[in-house]
């Protein structure tokens, strides 16, 4: 049958804190069809809801409505049948929650289901048989099946009609359960011996537009003789049972008398009621026990209203109602719905920032189904109920990564039952790091040491800073402030590693001209903004016996030669003179001691151990020399020390011109003495250089021979060695420009070599000839000695700016 399905939306804006909007359907919608403009009614923005992630929450509950977050409209996911969702419960209604994140916000929404004529009533039976007295008396009621239309309102069951109804009329009695008691009444006596046997049709109907209908046979027998019918002592009774009764339990029990006697008088109890699930949990015995049959719920229904008949032999009936009121108890722990968490949080967030939303439902009814939720305590979160079954867990105080970095959040919620359930859920959620801690050095100065004439380079000590953030945050890096020292920038002082915080030393510091510095090293993280400390570093130099002792007096003249007198009259102490020296070093390095390490009479003199007074140590006499010379060292305490030589002159002598007359080849005889000292310092140096330079040599030699094994050693083919013309010098510390050959030819015979200098770029050759004598002479070579195979010497390429030489086997 073709129906037409009027859609009609409204919408009921209610002015609440959780702006909960409220749509009214039709049922037997079909999939897809509109539902609502959720974001308009929301006064929200389509890019809000797929921005936030927006989606509907129901719960444990079946979900018939689906969010497009592309339109921001409700509509229909699965087709609703109202008598299937909620039976006669009226209103019926959709109740859910479309959850947005960033931030969380929760919308209520309900979504009321109204009724279309989709259903006929029904009779359980097609057919209903009667066997009634003909003495049955004008008035008789007969308790006839009642009809089940599932629709409600003018949808559901209204009216009955019974034809022929020539004995019998209907008389119909509203109930509290929506549903019409119907009952025949006998408006005229019956005659078994007119008719035995009547058939008439009850038809129920609705008023539905098409209007629909359901029709049941009933079939009558008239017997004769029994004309008093059961009769009930109550025509309501009252029952209540506690949900967690179990089968078999009495629940109350009626009664019903009949005046005849004998069969007649027989009473047996049915239950009158034909809805099924009434059949299935309730039963009536012979005697009119009502028995619980089977398990019962407070949550699904509240009370049960029963019809029982009592029908005697004859088929006389009466009938009664009894209420069984359920009764509850604490069967239903909490049921705890995450409807959106966060999993990280950073730990500068706000206090009261929303962390989780959830809902909380106790099916159970009264002080069963009131619910309090808490969390575990000695954390930074509380849990506050934001309206009714919906609690938000939120920040209370200051959050701190670095004291605690990860919650465990366990809600537990518990209803006010005896004895109280409960339930609970437990949330994990990690505090993530922002830049709030600055890195802290192990110490709040540091003082180091160093002895001066250090290499430069040399690493002096480490600066350490540690920082308590994470990852980026906690990556410290070390900084060398600006500031000068003595005028001159830090920096070409020291250095700080920027990762490892080691202070090198720039350049060699020299105790004589500075003795300490500071300066500041900051240590700053790889946040964003960066976070920094600073530290004072105190640098001391420590002195070394580097500097010998510097005589001041007697001054030494390279031309002229300067004489302290004596007369031959002195005697034993007399202060000839008094040689007077520094050292620039300090402490025990600065320390001076005088001894006379020569003198033409040594019985005649002595010095000052720590003043280098010259004294006499006897009478002189005419037999002393004229001319006295002695060599005073001056050392000073180091380790190792050093020292410095003075020369006194001393000229033993009453009057000028015989000191004049004395010293006159004293002068010849300085100039020898200095030459000879020229050439013998000389000659050192020249037999030094040679030293060295033969030990450079020879290991040169070494390293090539194994390098040429190694090389032998990993490839059978020929190395010849190829240098482009006019090759750079990579390593950028020589002074030539350009690449040289030098060829040192070796025989047997080391005083008949050559040894062949060749410019770069070209094929000259400088060739030493040992039949020269020393003459180097330049010659255009026309041919590499490489093309040369019978050539008895053997030639090595070497490569400024490295200048060695390499020589050939023997």
């Amino acid at each position: 049958m073709k129906r037409q399905v009027v859609l009609f939306l409204s919408v009921l804006c209610l002015q609440s804190a959780l702006s909960q909007v409220s749509y009214s359907i039709p049922e037997e919608m079909a999939k897809g069809s509109l539902v609502g403009n959720i974001a308009q009614d929301l006064g929200l923005d389509v890019k809000r809801l797929l921005a936030g992630k927006a989606r509907i929450h129901t719960g444990d509950n079946a979900e018939y409505i689906q969010l497009n977050r592309e339109k921001g409209l409700l509509v229909i996911k699965e087709k609703i049948d109202r008598e299937a969702l909620c039976a006669q419960t009226t209103p019926c209604a959709l109740h859910f929650q479309i959850a947005v994140e960033n931030p969380i916000e929760i919308f209520p929404v309900t979504v009321e289901i109204t009724d279309i004529n989709d259903n006929a009533p029904v009779f359980e039976k097609d057919e209903r048989r009667f066997e009634i007295s003909e003495s049955a008396v004008v008035g008789s009621k007969f308790l006839l099946e009642k009809a089940i239309d599932p629709d409600i309102g003018l949808n559901g069951l209204q009216s009955y009609t019974l034809k022929p109804n020539d004995h019998f009329v209907l008389k119909m009695h509203s109930q509290s359960d929506v549903r019409k008691k119907v009952e025949m009444i006998l408006q005229k006596t019956l005659d078994r011996e007119k008719q035995e046997f009547a058939s008439l049709l009850l038809t129920a109907v609705d008023g539905g537009d098409p209007q629909r209908s359901g029709t049941m046979q009933i079939h009558i027998t008239v017997l004769d003789v029994n004309d008093n019918a059961p009769v009930f002592t109550k025509n309501v009774y009252k029952a209540s049972v506690k949900e967690d009764s179990v089968k078999g339990t009495l629940i109350t029990k009626v009664s019903a008398s009949d005046a005849d006697k004998d069969s007649n008088g027989e009473i047996s109890y049915v239950i009158g009621s034909s809805v099924a699930i009434i059949q299935n949990l309730f039963l009536v015995t012979e005697d009119g026990s009502l028995i619980l049959n089977g398990p019962i719920d407070y949550e699904k229904s509240k009370e049960y209203e029963i019809d029982i008949e009592a029908v005697d032999r004859g088929g006389l009936s009466d009938s009664c109602k009894v209420i069984v009121d359920v009764g509850d108890i604490n069967d239903n722990s909490p049921v705890i719905n995450i409807i959106s968490s966060s999993n990280t949080i950073g730990e500068d967030s706000r206090q009261s920032t929303v962390v989780a939303v959830m809902s909380v439902n106790d099916p159970d009814s009264g002080e069963n189904g009131k619910v309090k939720c808490a969390i575990n305590r000695n954390i930074p979160f509380s849990i506050t109920s934001t309206a009714s079954n919906f609690y938000s867990i939120v920040t209370d105080n200051d959050l701190d990564r670095e004291r605690t970095s990860e919650y465990d959040i366990t809600v537990t919620c518990s209803d006010e039952g005896v004895p109280s359930l409960s339930s609970s859920v437990t949330l994990t959620l990690q505090i993530s790091d922002v830049n709030d801690n600055a890195p802290v050095f192990e110490r709040s100065s540091y003082e180091a040491y160093v002895v001066e004439n250090n290499p430069p380079g040399l690493s002096i000590f480490t600066v350490k800073a540690r920082d308590t953030d994470w990852n980026q945050n906690a990556r410290v890096s070390y900084l060398l402030e600006d500031s000068s020292v003595n005028g001159v920038p830090v920096s070409s002082y020291v250095s700080v590693s920027a990762d490892s915080g080691v202070i090198h030393a720039v350049r060699s510091f020299d105790y004589e001209q500075i003795k300490d510095f500071q300066f500041h090293v900051k240590a700053q993280d790889g946040g964003s903004p960066p976070l920094s400390s600073n530290v004072t570093v105190k640098i001391q130099i420590q002195d070394q016996n580097d500097n010998p002792p510097q005589v001041l007096y007697p001054v030494q003249t390279g031309g002229s030669v300067v004489a302290e007198m004596v007369p031959r009259s002195a005697d034993v102490g007399y202060l000839v003179t008094k040689v007077v020296a520094v050292d620039v070093d300090s402490g025990q390095n600065a320390w001076l001691s005088y001894k006379l390490q020569k003198a033409t009479d040594r019985a005649l003199f002595e010095v000052g151990l720590q003043n280098g007074e010259i004294r006499t140590i006897r009478q002189v006499n005419d037999k002393d020399a004229a001319k006295q010379r002695l060599a005073v060292i001056v050392e000073d305490n180091g380790q190792p020390s050093r020292s410095a030589t003075v020369i006194v002159n001393v000229a033993v002598a009453d009057s000028f011109p015989e000191v004049l007359s004395e010293f006159t080849d004293l002068i010849h005889d300085k100039e020898y003495n200095d030459n000879l000292t020229f050439y013998l310092v000389l000659a050192l140096a020249v037999v030094s250089f040679l030293f060295i330079t033969c030990v450079v040599v020879i290991i040169s030699v070494k390293i090539y021979r194994w390098r040429q094994s190694r090389i032998m050693y990993h490839s059978n083919l020929p190395v010849i060695p190829y240098y482009p013309p006019r090759y750079s010098d990579t390593l950028g510390t020589g002074t030539l420009q350009h690449v040289y050959n030098y060829e040192v030819c070796r025989t047997t015979d080391s005083r008949k070599s050559d040894c062949k200098f060749g410019r770069a770029g070209s094929q000259n050759v400088l060739i030493m000839d040992p039949s020269s004598t020393g003459t180097i002479q330049r010659i255009q070579s026309e041919k590499s000695i490489l093309d040369e195979p019978d050539s008895p010497i053997e030639v090595r390429n070497l490569v400024h700016p490295l200048l060695s030489l390499q020589f050939s086997d023997f």
